[in-house]
């Protein structure tokens, strides 16, 4: 038999408007594991502190699966906000030197529970964005791997957000549909079904956040992530990667094989949109928020639009088409565009980059990185 604590309890009234919403969970009890106790604790140099910094109403943020696509960019964008110290990066990878350099990072493994505990509690998080995850393609090879890492971690993260009262980020995807969903465009409410363990495993944490929200108050957010599109990262083994490595062969051989159809038509989205929507969603008031996932929505375009639109900067591409069966049969399950209008109506979601401004970015992004 699990122990007990009262989740949100007037001792944790530090948090203030942090966790308004888990007043409805006071007097209720909830199963946890056991405590633990480790002394260690990251302060804004990265060293050991036996008491890190709290600044006013900031919020403290673990990012985990750090060195994946987005953990780097999102790091960069809330310690401008919040401060260097308040933003601690964590993977099971050696971070790059500009990386380990630019604050905090710690070692994190969401399959450890005790390790992810002490970070949480010793460093004070009340935000955790939880990035871990194995990707669609890359899954679908490791179904094993992706089924203990996207759903045993998730769990792990859900309970210590209870434990803790977080305020719990958890992306989801455009592979969180299926083939017998709405596809032009696909809602927020309705049929999922996916064909992927990637995207069976973001249905859960779907569910299972809004689960969680309900009975007992975790403050729980999602969005359902379009196709990033990212010139300063590589591709994680995603379905859509096709669209940023377009951009690195342009530039290098001239010459681009696509692995999906010309005519395969998905949302997309640029990086930098994509960061901006998970901190204006993070920072929303929660009496705002009539879901707990969301669609966001940028633009949506096919193979063939991206070859057209990049060879306005660079007439010379060349783009061959070498359909890969089990990326073309995940993408053509998967909604060609999105409706965000309730992310537009509830918190005020606008995207700034339609298909001309993402290809003149990604273009002078890849080439700077080049040079």
């Amino acid at each position: 038999m699990l122990p007990a604590v009262r989740i949100c309890s007037p001792s944790v009234s530090f948090l203030g408007s942090l966790c308004h919403r888990c007043s409805k969970t006071r007097g209720m009890y909830l199963p946890v594991r056991g405590m633990s106790w480790s002394p260690r604790q990251i302060n804004s140099n990265g060293e050991d502190s036996s008491n890190p910094p709290l600044h006013g109403d900031c919020p403290r943020v673990l990012i985990t699966g750090g060195l994946g696509q987005l953990g780097v960019g999102l790091a960069q964008l809330l310690r401008k906000q919040y401060g260097k110290e308040n933003v601690i990066l964590s993977d099971i990878k050696k971070p790059p030197l500009e990386v380990f350099d630019s604050g905090p990072f710690v070692y994190a493994d969401v399959l450890d529970y005790k390790n992810l505990r002490e970070l949480v509690v010793n460093n004070r998080i009340t935000w955790l964005v939880h990035y871990s995850a194995l990707l669609s393609a890359v899954g679908e090879a490791n179904v094993n791997l992706a089924r203990t890492i996207n759903i045993t971690g998730l769990h792990n993260v859900l309970d210590l957000a209870l434990e803790n009262c977080l305020r719990l980020f958890v992306p989801s995807t455009i592979g969180a549909f299926g083939p017998t969903s709405p596809r032009d465009p696909a809602p927020d409410l309705c049929v999922q079904r996916p064909r992927t363990i990637y995207g069976v495993s973001k249905v859960h944490a779907e569910l299972m956040g809004e689960y969680l929200h309900h009975k007992y108050g975790l403050d729980f957010r999602c969005l359902r992530y379009p196709g990033v599109v990212s010139g300063t990262t590589k591709p994680g083994g995603g379905t859509t990667d096709y669209a940023f490595q377009i951009f690195h062969d342009a530039l290098s051989s001239g010459h681009h094989e696509c692995y999906l159809r010309p005519d395969t038509r998905l949302p997309m989205m640029h990086i930098d949109d994509c960061h901006r929507a998970t901190v204006e969603f993070m920072q929303a008031p929660e009496y705002q928020l009539s879901l707990r996932t969301y669609n966001i929505a940028a633009m949506s375009f096919t193979p063939e639009e991206l070859a057209e639109e990049i060879r306005k900067h660079l007439p010379e591409l060349k783009v061959t088409y070498s359909p890969d069966p089990v990326r073309q049969t995940i993408a053509d399950s998967w909604p060609v565009r999105f409706d965000d209008s309730n992310a537009q109506k509830d918190w005020g979601w606008r995207p700034a980059f339609g298909l001309p401004e993402l290809v003149t970015d990604m273009i002078c992004s890849v080439r700077d990185k080049r040079t």
